[in-house]
């Protein structure tokens, strides 16, 4: 089994991950700075790399040099490989496939592989990175990990409270509407234990996308954790927040996601809070918004509370 490269890790006083920890600290180059490096951007081992010198075995098997030890991979899942003219991944018969970039990869077909490009075995999902400046590029999408959630792109938790920090400080010096919506996804747990978790991913990476193309530049569309979403609207008073929240509703509504073939009902609830003018406190902010969706979710699912 080959090694990632990786050091002691040391987290900061929240216990969140330093770049420091990702990373495993400054270090010689070795083995794979040609070939480039798989990196880790979800899963088990987040952040940690591994150089490719020819051939890379991934799966959930203790004897392959890329161990993931999660259910959805398969022992020997897919295997990546490399030589002078090209990068490849091939997968090995796995149960939950191998896709790059969502596509997946077919029978004994191999797929060419780019700088850039997403892999994603079972639940795992890596990046592949290449080219003169591999050790840059590694340390920016290390950056990438800290403030992106790998699954579904959206910002994650931790971006989501800097920016409701620094916008409540704008809030309250410029006297700017500040709106927050939070939401999240009904009966989700029944599509993960009816259709299992892969597909519950699916939804939630498609989910992620359908919004994402609806917020603003200068909004913050985020994670917050499990099925659950947050939109942080800038300049955006009760009124405007409401219809955006309902035009989001109806988007996911009338979404057709599917799973092998079969529509899935998919619906949110959603909860809208504004900023009063004397509110300084992120936390307090979300814990408002996080009782409006409660009582959407109270008052029957699939609608808007404000």
């Amino acid at each position: 089994m080959r090694a990632p490269e990786q050091s002691k890790t040391r987290d900061e006083p929240d216990g969140r991950p330093t770049l420091a920890a990702l990373d495993g600290g400054r270090r010689e180059r070795t083995g794979g700075d040609d070939g480039g490096y798989l990196v880790m951007i979800y899963g088990p081992a987040l952040g940690q790399r591994w150089p490719i010198e020819r051939e890379l075995l991934i799966g959930r098997d203790e004897g392959c040099d890329v161990v993931v030890g999660i259910d959805t991979v398969s022992r020997r899942h897919c295997v990546v490989s490399i030589d002078d003219d090209s990068a490849r991944v091939r997968d090995l018969g796995s149960t939950n496939g191998t896709f790059v970039n969502e596509c997946p990869v077919k029978g004994d077909d191999e797929a060419i592989l780019t700088p850039g490009d997403r892999l994603r075995a079972g639940g795992a999902i890596f990046k592949f990175l290449q080219g003169d400046h591999v050790e840059a590029l590694y340390h920016e999408e290390i950056y990438r990990t800290m403030i992106v959630d790998g699954l579904t792109q959206a910002h994650n938790r931790r971006f989501l409270l800097e920016f409701l920090d620094r916008e409540l400080a704008r809030h309250q010096r410029h006297q700017r509407p500040l709106s927050l919506l939070l939401f999240d996804l009904d009966d989700f747990k029944r599509i993960n234990d009816d259709w299992g978790h892969l597909t519950g991913d699916a939804v939630l990476r498609e989910l992620s996308e359908l919004v994402r193309s609806r917020v603003r530049r200068e909004d913050c569309f985020a994670r917050w954790g499990g099925e659950e979403f947050a939109v942080a609207l800038s300049e955006t008073d009760p009124e405007a927040a409401q219809l955006f929240a309902e035009r989001v509703r109806r988007l996911v509504e009338e979404h057709e996601f599917c799973a092998n073939g079969e529509r899935l009902p998919v619906t949110i609830s959603v909860g809208v809070a504004t900023a009063p003018p004397d509110l300084r406190d992120a936390e307090t902010f979300l814990a408002a918004a996080d009782a409006l969706l409660y009582e959407a979710k109270r008052q029957g699912r699939n609608r808007v509370a404000r």
